[in-house]
């Protein structure tokens, strides 16, 4: 039985939370969080802890907050040579404190509160100083029915970036087009079998050969049109005309 404790009551501290609890094979010792009106879903049969002096022994301590606090709290942890690992997609393993056994074992997927995320589908990219702490950390993202990647802090702050693109500038794009579709009364769901059928092409080619649309083709009568129904909204303009052109430029069309 691999005893975890984890450290942060967001978005991924909580899912991490739910996944621990959800195996057979791991026991959360504790859940910290410095308040518990913090944590937003209800959970069960978890031992909270708001000091960190109270933290009791385990094999591995999981830091989930914030990427800016990741190393003051390794530095405030009351012990020294156990496993400590952080889950962020940009902060270096060197920002934990020295005094630890450092290691990072970043979740590559989104997590919000409202939505339940299957493990299955999260890949953990692992990191650490000493091998033994990277077979340990296989197991454990094993245990929680995930697959894992031996990732080095370069790699893993490109693929944060490419994530960010990926993710949150995609979601964002979805977000204008809902305000779009609204400002003439359209309902967006019927947007979303488009959505989905996007994401399912880049799981069969490259999203290069998955490109379509005007700028694909250098169609600029059409491109034209939406620039010009895009006028009442300057910035979202802009942002068709940056995305237009860096299309145009991966398919050979060099001017908008």
């Amino acid at each position: 039985m691999i005893s975890v404790v984890i450290l942060g009551a967001g978005n991924v501290g909580t899912h991490l939370v739910k996944a621990v609890q959800a195996s057979e094979n791991l026991n959360l010792v504790q859940w910290y969080c410095r308040d518990p009106k913090t944590i937003k879903l209800p959970v069960k049969d978890v031992e909270l802890c708001t000091n960190l002096e109270d933290l009791k022994m385990a094999d591995v301590y999981i830091i989930a907050v914030s990427d800016k606090a990741v190393s003051d709290l390794s530095k405030q942890l009351p012990f020294e040579n156990r496993l400590v690992v952080h889950t962020s997609g940009s902060v270096a393993m060197k920002h934990l404190d020295m005094k630890h056994r450092r290691g990072v074992f970043y979740p590559l997927q989104t997590f919000s509160l409202a939505s339940e995320v299957a493990f299955s589908d999260v890949p953990f990219c692992i990191e650490t100083m000493e091998k033994e702490d990277s077979s340990f950390l296989k197991k454990l993202s094993i245990e929680m029915g995930s697959p894992s990647y031996m990732i080095n802090t370069e790699q893993r702050q490109a693929l944060h970036l490419s994530a960010v693109f990926i993710n949150n500038f995609t979601n964002q794009l979805y977000r204008i087009a809902h305000e779009l579709s609204d400002f003439k009364s359209i309902n967006f769901d019927v947007l979303k079998p488009l959505i989905l059928e996007t994401a399912k092409k880049v799981q069969l080619m490259s999203p290069y050969a998955a490109q379509t649309g005007p700028a694909k083709r250098n169609d600029r009568v059409t491109i034209n049109q939406h620039l010009r129904t895009l006028e009442s909204h300057p910035e979202y303009q802009s942002i068709y005309e940056q995305l237009t052109q860096s299309i145009k430029n991966t398919h050979g069309f060099k001017k908008l």
